[in-house]
């Protein structure tokens, strides 16, 4: 930003000052975590030299909002990354409790007489809870702060846990399964970073969430079985039990409270987020009449469904097709474990620092056909091993680029909201999946999982090179 372009915004700044002391001298007693700096929502297609300077402008505004806050620029800094810390081991610990009771509960569900159709539709109740709940709770989170939302997400692993412990019939199981509406730990930690990044730091940051996600399956997949076979079925659900009331204390004393100002509680009023209840349908939706919004998360939707649909089938596919035992399953899930890692820990925020959000949607999407095109020509668990690799690169940068990508289209007060909407979308896949995925596997065989993955995909990035989708362009400085 020029230095012209500088003193212009600090004599705005300094007007506002004083047209609203009041309001000015709250935000500045208030501390460096206030979460609601307000980012203007897209409302029409712009010119890549108005994308600029809107960027620049967002993000100087970012950076004079954090740092009016009343601590040093430095404090502040070290304050954030200390609270993304705590929030990245918070989502690990959540992670690795939930892929630890999905290890163990097949036995778990097997040992009460529940048969596989049964399991199917536990697995299904499941997913229509998180389906429901991914938009409820981050309306949650938008009206009563991350902190309240990190809180809840926690303590309803700790009841879940809790049920499961004393689940000795199939009634009590299903009942277990009501806490996951607001077991959203990791939509909770994305809103933590959105909130605490700059807008061109977004995608690495959100990135970095690969990393907990790496390590939730590896850890969580081999304590379960360890402890279920050492110790008995019901040790893995008391540690998860042990380990959510932990980290629920985590949250409640290493988050901070967000704090609004009188004239942000004036511009609130006028959000979404703040209008109408938590359950309010019709102000979820009015998020999709955002420019862009609509598009890119019907990309978002469309890309990864058919890959979905196969990884639902996996368990099925791995024992009929590949021929592999449960061990060896379980070393094929560690595999990936490291790949999301790898890919989500260190490829994706190399990327988003030296290309467009534009340019890495287009290219995930890409990477996806030629994942389809893998998948149609496979014949043995080797060959699958070569695909994941772009398989995993496709899925993860898909899935930051597109969440870094819809909340900044979004007023920053509705980031919450679209980030659970966002989160809705493998719940979807997990609901109907099962059926869809079923029908494909018995009447056209695996490859037909490749094939729609390659149509589907070619369709898109022919779809995204032609729209003018406006997207607020921006890479990590």
């Amino acid at each position: 930003m020029s230095h012209s372009s500088f003193s212009l915004g600090l004599a705005r700044h300094l007007a506002a000052l004083r047209s609203a002391p009041r309001a000015s001298q709250q935000s500045q007693d208030a501390p460096w975590y206030h979460f609601s700096a307000q980012q203007p929502a897209v409302s029409h297609p712009l010119s890549t030299a108005s994308e600029k300077a809107t960027s620049g402008g967002e993000e100087e505004a970012w950076r004079m909002k954090s740092e009016t806050q009343g601590e040093s620029k430095h404090m502040g800094e070290l304050k954030r990354g200390q609270v993304i810390l705590v929030t990245y081991l918070i989502a690990t610990i959540e992670l690795t409790f939930v892929f630890m009771q999905l290890g163990v509960m097949p036995y778990l569900a097997k040992s009460l007489g529940l048969d596989s159709v049964g399991f199917g539709y536990l697995q299904t109740t499941f997913g229509v809870l998180q389906l429901v709940g991914g938009p409820i709770f981050g309306r949650f989170a938008d009206q009563f702060g991350t902190r309240a939302a990190l809180i809840l997400s926690c303590a309803s692993g700790s009841v879940f846990f809790l049920l499961l412990s004393i689940s000795t019939s199939i009634p009590m199981l299903f009942l277990s399964r009501l806490p996951a509406v607001f077991m959203h730990g990791l939509p909770g930690a994305q809103k933590v970073i959105t909130d605490l990044t700059a807008p061109s730091q977004r995608a690495d940051a959100l990135g970095k969430l690969g990393l907990c996600f790496g390590i939730g399956i590896i850890i969580g997949s081999a304590l379960g079985g360890i402890l279920s076979t050492k110790f008995g079925i019901f040790t893995p659900i008391y540690v998860g039990l042990v380990g959510s009331l932990i980290n629920t204390m985590i949250a409640m004393v290493w988050i901070p409270s967000p704090a609004k100002s009188k004239s942000e509680h004036g511009e609130a009023e006028h959000s979404t987020s703040q209008s109408g209840s938590v359950f309010s349908i019709r102000e979820i939706l009015r998020l999709m009449k955002f420019p862009g919004v609509m598009e890119i998360f019907l990309v978002k939707v469309f890309s990864g469904f058919p890959i979905g649909l196969f990884l639902i089938m996996f368990s099925i596919i791995s024992m009929d097709f590949f021929g592999l035992e449960a061990v060896e399953s379980g070393y094929l899930m560690s595999y990936f474990g490291v790949l999301q890692m790898v890919v989500q820990g260190l490829v994706v925020g190399k990327l988003s620092k030296h290309c467009t959000e534009r340019t890495l949607l287009r290219l995930s999407i890409l990477v996806f056909a030629g994942v389809g095109l893998g998948m149609a020509l496979m014949r043995t668990v080797w060959h699958y091993c070569i695909i994941a690799l772009p398989l995993v690169f496709a899925f993860s940068m898909l899935g930051t680029i597109t969440d870094s990508i819809l909340t900044k289209a979004v007023p920053s007060s509705d980031t919450g909201t679209m980030l659970g909407i966002c989160a809705s979308v493998q719940p979807l896949t997990r609901t109907v999946g099962p059926t869809i995925g079923g029908v494909l596997y018995k009447r056209f065989g695996v490859h037909s999982f490749g094939y729609l993955q390659l149509i589907v995909n070619i369709v898109l990035f022919v779809y995204l090179l032609k729209s003018k989708i406006p997207l607020r362009e921006q890479k990590a400085h």
